[in-house]
């Protein structure tokens, strides 16, 4: 039987309608529903609705379940309609009629909520150590590569001079603002919304303070109206905090693809690597980026259909959120396996040498040609008009070797040690910390 039924069930058209994906999803959510339920369980034992011994018996029963999950062990059962309903089922079948008290003060609304809490702030530090690799990687090849010259393109028409340091540390910077979005998403996370049941709270006297604290929780959602409308809020922000990190990701991907096409070879990587065509010898593809394009795109995408899923829901719970998760889970998957795969491939990344020394890029330098003639006194007009007219009468002749770029953040001064404290900055914000060690103490 159901939690929430009665008697009489849901004829099996619509219960199979009404379920949709939620046991895969359910599967995700199965350790953070666990680790809610043990604090809910201390707590109700502290207000005496539960004795000391029923607390330890529950304790020990959900810790037990919680080290099947780790191990694969766990499965919801045929019949079982979720993930709540089996770990309650396996409580009540081990232990007896303790395992039914353990619903008391709370809903199914708060305990999806709690779980999806938990879920996203765990979701959210894979994504910053998987962001965090990936930056790693960028800065040591910006240094790297600081002195290796290469195009620079405004309306993807030659402009100015570039490196790769300037191209690989741009991501590098980019990846630590995305992870201000990513904060965002993560203090919406990070706060408890147990306790306030099916959003009109409850006659118990829960003690809802205690279990932000055993949770690991930086606050609650003191109102519990407020706590049940953050779901599709916390969703939504952190579908855009994942897109921005994707948009970072699409950029990359999208020049990869480019720079490796013959006409520009400015980069190459090795052939186990790349994939070959069918019928021309010579072919070796990006499909690994064409991939991350994609997905990242998909990505991109899900901020809107959240939006759509969100519209014309009034204040409350509304079955429509269920679907959310359809959209949030794989996008947090794909997300990391994107990130990943970048940092795998760039492990292997071989840049070009000398590229600018070429006279077709010989153009590239006309900024530096004014500004050199400014500096030698002449008006800044004058100055771009002479080089204008020689390059139109092709006596445009620039010393291609000499570049004199010094302030902050341009090719002669990447400021890379900055950049690193800025990211530095961005991940100490999270405290994932104590997020980790209430969880550690929670088990123990």
């Amino acid at each position: 039987m159901k939690l929430w039924q009665k008697e009489i069930g849901s004829k099996k058209e619509v219960e199979s309608f009404t379920i949709g994906r939620d046991p895969e999803f359910d599967i995700i959510l199965a350790p953070f529903d666990v680790l809610g339920s043990m604090a809910h369980a201390q707590m109700l034992s502290s207000i005496g609705l539960l004795t000391t011994e029923e607390n330890e018996i529950l304790q020990v029963g959900l810790k037990d379940i919680y080290f099947e999950i780790e191990k694969g062990q766990f499965e919801i059962a045929p019949g079982v309609e979720d993930v709540h309903s089996q770990v309650e089922f396996l409580l009540t079948e081990r232990f007896g009629d303790v395992g039914k008290k353990l619903h008391s003060g709370r809903s199914r609304n708060d305990q999806v909520l709690v779980d999806l809490k938990l879920y996203y702030r765990a979701a959210i530090h894979g994504l910053v150590e998987e962001s965090i690799e990936l930056f790693d990687l960028l800065i040591k090849l910006a240094e790297k590569h600081k002195d290796d010259l290469m195009p620079g393109y405004t309306h993807t028409q030659l402009a100015m001079p570039s490196s790769f340091g300037l191209w690989f540390s741009s991501f590098a910077e980019s990846l630590s603002e995305d992870l201000g979005l990513l904060k965002a998403a993560f203090d919406l996370s990070n706060k408890n919304p147990l306790g306030s049941a099916a959003g009109y709270g409850s006659s118990f006297p829960l003690d809802r303070t205690m279990t932000t604290h055993l949770l690991g929780f930086a606050d609650l959602h003191h109102n519990v109206l407020n706590a049940q409308n953050s779901r599709g809020k916390t969703e939504r922000t952190l579908s855009f905090a994942m897109a921005g990190m994707a948009g970072t990701l699409n950029r990359l991907a999208a020049d990869v693809c480019i720079f490796m096409n013959q006409h520009f070879a400015f980069i190459k990587f090795p052939d186990d690597l790349t994939t070959g065509s069918s019928i021309m010898p010579h072919k070796k593809n990006p499909d690994v980026f064409e991939l991350i394009r994609a997905k990242t795109n998909q990505i991109q995408a899900v901020p809107n259909a959240v939006s759509m899923i969100l519209t014309n829901t009034t204040t409350g719970y509304h079955r429509d959120l269920q679907l959310l998760k359809e959209e949030i889970f794989p996008a947090i998957e794909s997300l990391n396996s994107c990130l990943s795969m970048t940092t795998f491939m760039l492990k292997s990344i071989k840049v070009k040498e000398d590229i600018l020394s070429d006279p077709f890029y010989k153009h590239l330098f006309s900024v530096e040609v004014v500004n050199d003639l400014v500096l030698k006194g002449m008006p800044f007009r004058d100055a771009y008009k002479q080089v204008g007219m020689d390059i139109e009468s092709d006596n445009f002749a620039p010393d291609q070797t000499t570049l004199n770029h010094t302030h902050e953040g341009s090719i002669g001064n990447l400021n890379l040690d900055a950049i690193q404290d800025k990211m530095q900055s961005a991940i100490k914000l999270f405290n994932f910390f104590a997020v980790e060690q209430a969880i550690k103490d929670l088990l123990k």
